[in-house]
């Protein structure tokens, strides 16, 4: 890494669904090429249009296990019979090229983030509903879940937002573009923290050298 090369972040959204992580996640990718998705595996099949490396990197439960076992994976976790992960390499390249990785992860995937070797690099995001009733409003209003899917979502949304503590900021989402005006801020405030600027040490010693010629 060069002088002038900072070190990535890794950032992490965690909310109950319908919340609204997804939608902040897709909107700070969109207007920040310095930020970049982190693209799971998953022994689940590829469907149609999907992309190899784009959508998901495709593994069979034994190369999925495979990289668990040789410490590959970040986080991973068995979802409705299939093992869904995040590959350490991608990551750990590209943060050590001075570019911020993405997860849209939940509490689980957070904590098991937050415990890797990279965890100096970590900036942890919960976002909050407004309330209850509200969340529940969002989740039926997206039209794309069954009344049992909803319940569902509801049923486990308790115990996520038990996890809220967890993670550096805390953000209600009550009004979405003010709430992705807060997320951005977290994440400049972040990238200028003293210790994430390597070149800081090399123009401190210019500025000496200056006071110096001027004497």
């Amino acid at each position: 890494m060069s002088v002038n090369t900072r070190l990535g972040l890794l950032i992490i959204i965690s909310s109950p669904s319908g919340a609204g992580k997804s939608t902040l996640a897709k909107r700070l990718l969109a207007d920040d090429n310095k930020i970049s998705f982190s693209v799971s595996a998953t022994t689940r099949a590829m469907r149609p249009r999907e992309v190899e490396g784009k959508d998901y990197y495709f593994k069979t439960r034994e190369e999925f296990q495979a990289m668990v076992a040789a410490d590959q994976m970040l986080e991973h976790a068995e979802v409705f019979d299939n093992f869904y992960g995040s590959p350490l390499g991608p990551v750990s390249d590209a943060i050590h090229q001075g570019h911020d990785v993405l997860f849209d992860v939940d509490w689980q995937g957070g904590q098991q983030i937050r415990a890797s070797n990279l965890r100096e690099n970590v900036v942890s995001v919960f976002i909050l509903p407004p309330s209850i009733t509200e969340l529940e409003a969002r989740l039926k209003a997206r039209g794309q879940d069954s009344a049992e899917v909803v319940a569902g979502r509801m049923a486990k949304s308790r115990d996520e937002i038990s996890h809220w503590a967890e993670y550096d900021y805390v953000l209600v989402n009550e009004d979405l573009d003010a709430c992705e005006a807060q997320l951005r801020a977290i994440v400049t405030a972040e990238r200028l923290r003293r210790d994430r600027q390597p070149e800081l040490m090399a123009r401190v010693r210019a500025l000496n050298t200056e006071y110096e010629e001027l004497l």
